[in-house]
C-alpha cells in the first residue's frame, strides 16, 4: 500500500507477541465502500467519518485522481454504517483532507489537510507538498476558525491525528527530524490554550520503518499501524497498553484483525466491544474498504474498562437509621440521561399546549415494579455493593415499600472508591395507585384516555392520560376517598372510586375503567386519521440532516407507537427555521425526513408505512420568518418534525379476562 506513504495525502506514505480471537466477527461495510479507497473511520455523533474520493471532482495533477476528501455515514442499530454524505461544505476543499479526530463533546474537531496557505498549496524546499494538522470549531451552519496547530512545519508531515478521551493529549504522526526512522507516532500535551513541543513515543513504539494511524481508546489503549513490528504481512494494526506509569508491551492484535495485506487505523466504540478498521484484503469491494467488527469479549490482551465495586448505603431520612431490604437497580445512562434500554419507557401522548391540538410524545419510565427483579437488595445493615466501569454514568434507583423510590445519578469518574453511595429514603405518605383505561364493549386498552382523580376531601382535581397501553399511574394521599373518571372523545365517560381510609398493609392500589364506544369505527383508530404528533426531541447538526447521537429519542417512541398499532401510516414531515435561503431549507428539511425515515426503517417498521415530506420554512409556529430578529429558543421552535397519521384501521381484538392483576400481566 505504497499510496499510504507515496501519494498526496503522505498517505504521499518488534513486535513479541501475536494474538488472535475466535469470537471475533469481521464484516465489510458495503453501504459505503466502492471500487476505490475508503479509510480511516473515526466514530461522531450517531455515525462514522472517513477518508475516501468523489467520482467527480477536482483532480490532483500528481497523481491524476480526485482529491481526497471527508464522508459521513449514519450507523443503523446494529452497527453497520448507511448510505454516506458530505461531511462537511467548510472543510472539503481543493486539497486532499484526511484522518480526523474530535473532542468529547464533538464540538472542536482536529484534521489532516494538505499543506495550504490563503488556498494554495506550499511546498518544502525540496518542492514536496506535505501534511499538516489543523483544528476547526463546530458554527451553527458548518465548521469554522480553520486553525493550523503550532508544531507544524513546511519542511516535514504531520497527520493523523487523535485526541484522548479527556482533550488533554493530541497523538499524531510524523517525518520530523530526530525520530527513529520513516514515520514515526508523537504527542503533544495541552497547556492551557497552547501545545507542548512534540515528544516522540519512544523505541519500544516507534521503528526504523512506519508507525501511521494512532487511536487513542478510552482505557489508556493505544492502537496503531506499523509495518516495522513483526507481522503478518503488509501493515498490521498493533496496541500498548499507555494507561499505567509502566507502559506495557507493544502486541500485534493478530487475526482475524491482521491479514496478508494491508490493515490499519482501528477505532473502538468506549466500551471495546465494537469497532471499524481498513483493510485490502481479498475478499474486499476495492482497493481500501472500511470493515465493521463486533468483539463481544473486548480485545484480548487488556481489559478495557476496569470494575469498580462500590458500597450503596441507605438511611431512612427521617430516623437516621439503615434501612434493610431496599430494592436497588443500577442503570447506564445515555448522554441525554435516559437510560440505555428502550423497554422500560412507556409512552405517553401528551396535548402539545392547552390550546392545541396536536400531540407530543413522551416517554416516561416504567414503575418500580414493571422494571423487573432487582439484583440487589440491602443486607441487614442496608448495604449493598454495586458494580460499575469506569467513566461511566449511572442512576442508582433504590425502593422499598413504605418509602418513596429514590433516584441517585452515579458518574464513576474521579469517585472515591472508599466512601460509600449514600441514599435517603424518605417515608411515603400515599398510596400508589395504578390504573387501566379499556373498551368496555371488547375490552382492549384505550391510550390517550384523560383520567380526572378528584379528592372528595378537599376537592382538589388531578388530571393525568393514559399511555399507549392504556395505564396510568399516581399517588394518592392517605385517609380520603377519590373519585375516578375516564374521559374520551368517541366514548362515553366511566368512574370509580378508591379509598385510602382505614387501609394497612399493602400500600398499592388499583382501578380499572371502561369506556363504552359510540361507534366501531372509533375502536379501529385508537388515535384518529389526521392526528398531527409534533416531534420535539429530535436534533440534527448544523446544517446536516443526520440525526445527533442519542438525541432521537421521539424517534424510538414513535417506533414503538408504530409496533403497537401495525396498521399505522404516517407522514413524517421536517421543518426548518427561516434562517438561510427557501431553495437550501426545503432541500434540507427533505433531507432530514428522509433521515428519520431511515432510522425508523431500520429499526423494522417497513418503508411502505412512511411517507418523508420537507416542507422548509413554510409553516412556522411563530412570528420568526425571514428577517425577522429571533431568539435561538424562538427559531428552534420551528425546527421540528411532524407526525400525521395517513391511516389506521386496527382490528377489534375480543379479550375476556376480567381479573386486573390477569389483564395487566
Amino acid at each position: 500500500m505504497n499510496w499510504k506513504f507515496i501519494l498526496a495525502i503522505s498517505l504521499c506514505f518488534c513486535s513479541h507477541l501475536i494474538l488472535a480471537q475466535q469470537d471475533v466477527v469481521v464484516k465489510n461495510a458495503p453501504n459505503i465502500n466502492s471500487d476505490g479507497m475508503e479509510f480511516s473511520p473515526v466514530l461522531y455523533q450517531n455515525g462514522v467519518v472517513y477518508v475516501s474520493r468523489h467520482k467527480n471532482g477536482p483532480v490532483d495533477q500528481k497523481t491524476g485522481e480526485t482529491f481526497f476528501e471527508l464522508f459521513y455515514a449514519e450507523l443503523d442499530p446494529n452497527g453497520f454504517p448507511l448510505k454516506p454524505q458530505d461531511f462537511s461544505t467548510e472543510l472539503n476543499s481543493q486539497v486532499h483532507e484526511g484522518p480526523v479526530s474530535f473532542n468529547r463533546r464533538g464540538d472542536q474537531i482536529f484534521f489532516t489537510r494538505s499543506n495550504t496557505q490563503d488556498g494554495k498549496t506550499r511546498a518544502d524546499s525540496d518542492g514536496r507538498i506535505g501534511l499538516k494538522i489543523y483544528t476547526a470549531q463546530r458554527g451553527y451552519f458548518d465548521w469554522e476558525n480553520i486553525q493550523e496547530l503550532p508544531f507544524n512545519d513546511n519542511e516535514y508531515t504531520c497527520m493523523h491525528p487523535s485526541l484522548s478521551p479527556n482533550g488533554k493529549k493530541l497523538f499524531f504522526t510524523s517525518n520530523m527530524p530526530g525520530g527513529y526512522g520513516g514515520y514515526d507516532l508523537y504527542f503533544v500535551e495541552r497547556i492551557g490554550e497552547a501545545w507542548s513541543m512534540p515528544i516522540n513515543l519512544g523505541p519500544d513504539i516507534n521503528t526504523s520503518k512506519n508507525e501511521v494511524f494512532p487511536f487513542i481508546h478510552e482505557s489508556g489503549v493505544l492502537f496503531f499501524t506499523s509495518d516495522g513490528h513483526s507481522g503478518m504481512g503488509g501493515l498490521d494494526l498493533f496496541m500498548i497498553d499507555l494507561s499505567g506509569r509502566k507502559w506495557g508491551r507493544v502486541i500485534n492484535l493478530g487475526e482475524p484483525f491482521n491479514s496478508e495485506s494491508d490493515d490499519l487505523g482501528m477505532v473502538l466504540t468506549p466500551g471495546g466491544a465494537r469497532g471499524y478498521f481498513t483493510s485490502n484484503r481479498v475478499d474486499g469491494k476495492g482497493q481500501d474498504d472500511i470493515y465493521f467488527f463486533e468483539a463481544p469479549t473486548g480485545i484480548k490482551g487488556r481489559e478495557l474498562y476496569q470494575t469498580l465495586n462500590s458500597v450503596i448505603a441507605v438511611y431512612d431520612k427521617n430516623q437516621s437509621k439503615r434501612v434493610p431490604g431496599a430494592a436497588i437497580r443500577i442503570f447506564e445512562t445515555s448522554s441525554d440521561g435516559l437510560i440505555n434500554n428502550e423497554d422500560l419507557y412507556n409512552i405517553e401522548l401528551l396535548p402539545a399546549s392547552a390550546e392545541s391540538r396536536e400531540l407530543t410524545l413522551k416517554m416516561v419510565r416504567k414503575s418500580d415494579e414493571d422494571l423487573g427483579d432487582p439484583r440487589i437488595i440491602t443486607d441487614r445493615n442496608g448495604e449493598a455493593v454495586g458494580q460499575f466501569q469506569e467513566n461511566k454514568s449511572y442512576i442508582i434507583l433504590v425502593s422499598k415499600d413504605g418509602y418513596q423510590s429514590k433516584e441517585v445519578i452515579h458518574i464513576t469518574k474521579d469517585v472515591n472508591l472508599y466512601r460509600p453511595i449514600e441514599v435517603l429514603l424518605e417515608p411515603s405518605n400515599c398510596f400508589s395507585l395504578d390504573g387501566i383505561v379499556t373498551n368496555a364493549k371488547y375490552r382492549q386498552r384505550v391510550p390517550n384516555a384523560l383520567v380526572r382523580i378528584v379528592n372528595n376531601c378537599d376537592g382538589s382535581e388531578e388530571i393525568i392520560r393514559t399511555t399507549v397501553d392504556g395505564e396510568f399511574q399516581t399517588c394518592l394521599n392517605v385517609g380520603c376517598e377519590f373519585t375516578i373518571i375516564g374521559e374520551k372523545d368517541g366514548y362515553q365517560n366511566d368512574r370509580t372510586k378508591v379509598s385510602t381510609v382505614k387501609i394497612r398493609g399493602n400500600r398499592s392500589l388499583t382501578a380499572q375503567l371502561k369506556l363504552l364506544p359510540e361507534s366501531e369505527q372509533v375502536m379501529k383508530e385508537p388515535i384518529r386519521e389526521g392526528t398531527v404528533i409534533v416531534l420535539e426531541n429530535i436534533y440534527y447538526d448544523f446544517n446536516k440532516s443526520a440525526i445527533r447521537s442519542g438525541e432521537a429519542r421521539d424517534l424510538e417512541a414513535l417506533v414503538k407507537l408504530m409496533r403497537t398499532y401495525p396498521s399505522m401510516e404516517i407522514e413524517l414531515g421536517a421543518h426548518t427555521d427561516a434562517r438561510g435561503t427557501e431553495a437550501y431549507n426545503l432541500r434540507l428539511s427533505l433531507k432530514r425526513a428522509e433521515s428519520a425515515k431511515q432510522f425508523m426503517v431500520e429499526r423494522g417498521i417497513a418503508a411502505n408505512r412512511i411517507k418523508a415530506f420537507g416542507y422548509g420554512e413554510a409553516y412556522p409556529r411563530n412570528r420568526c420568518r425571514e428577517g425577522i430578529d429571533c431568539t435561538e429558543v424562538e427559531h428552534q421552535y420551528n425546527r421540528r418534525t411532524e407526525v400525521r397519521i395517513l391511516k389506521m384501521d386496527e382490528p377489534l381484538r375480543v379479550q375476556y379476562q376480567d381479573d386486573f392483576n390477569n389483564y395487566k400481566n
